[in-house]
This record gives structure tokens, C-alpha cells and sequence, in this order.
């Protein structure tokens, strides 16, 4: 895992984000992981490109918020998503993300409990999976 710091962001970091959020929030949200010192980008690079990025918003010493997770349409199933579980893991205790029904078997399988929040948006059922290892 290398930790994004770049003040332009990467075109293949540009496409990983835009499977975690819309497109017209990238620039934003970028900009977050580059001037907000609790927020942390990671990418995971595979033969010189970026196939993976997770990034965090960091709550306390023990404690991190998953902002954002994606890989590569081409690197699904291959493990990549599980070893940026693990490398979290290994840092923090205590890990949240909040995410849709499509995403709940994901963090289930790393051992997050999975709470449902109930209808945030119209239509759109949100979950709060945590991560309590202490």
C-alpha cells in the first residue's frame, strides 16, 4: 500500500474514486485526502498502476471511518480488496464505513457487524458495518 499525497491527482486514483463516489465529487474529495491531515488515501499498485485505493478519515488513535474503497473492474477477485481490509486492520482497531446493500457481504466476510440505518436517501436503504477488534 503507498499513501497518495500528490497534489494532481493520478488518472488511475481519478477512475478507482469514481466507483466509490460520483464524479463531480472527485476533485472534491481528493482534495480532502491531500489538505486534511486526518484523512489518509491509500493506493495498491500492481505492476506500476494503481488497482485499488482505500481512504480513511481518522476519528482517533484506534479509530478510522472507510471514506472511500474501490478496485479496478479488471483486479475484482483477486484479493485486493482483502488485503486493504487487512492493512487497515492492522492500524486500527476500530473501523466504520457506511455503504448500500450492495456492499454488505464485502465487509460481513472481514468480520464487520452490519447495521442497517434505514432509509437515508428516498429508496436507498444505507448499512453501518463496524470493525471492533480489541
Amino acid at each position: 500500500m503507498k499513501k497518495i499525497n500528490a497534489k494532481k491527482i493520478h488518472p488511475s486514483i481519478r477512475v478507482l474514486l469514481s466507483c466509490a463516489t460520483l464524479d463531480n465529487k472527485i476533485d472534491q474529495e481528493y482534495e480532502k485526502y491531500i489538505n486534511d491531515q486526518n484523512r489518509k488515501l491509500f493506493g495498491f499498485e500492481c505492476n506500476g498502476n494503481f488497482v485499488g485505493c482505500v481512504g480513511i478519515e481518522i476519528t482517533s488513535l484506534k479509530e478510522c471511518v472507510i471514506k472511500h474503497i474501490a478496485v479496478s473492474l479488471e483486479q475484482r477477485g483477486n484479493g485486493i480488496g482483502s488485503k486493504m481490509i487487512k492493512f487497515l486492520t492492522e492500524q486500527y482497531p476500530i473501523i466504520t464505513a457506511e455503504t448500500d446493500k450492495d456492499a454488505i457481504d464485502f465487509y460481513r466476510k472481514y468480520g464487520f457487524e452490519i447495521k442497517s440505518l434505514g432509509e437515508k436517501y428516498p429508496g436507498v436503504e444505507r448499512f453501518l458495518c463496524e470493525y471492533i477488534n480489541e
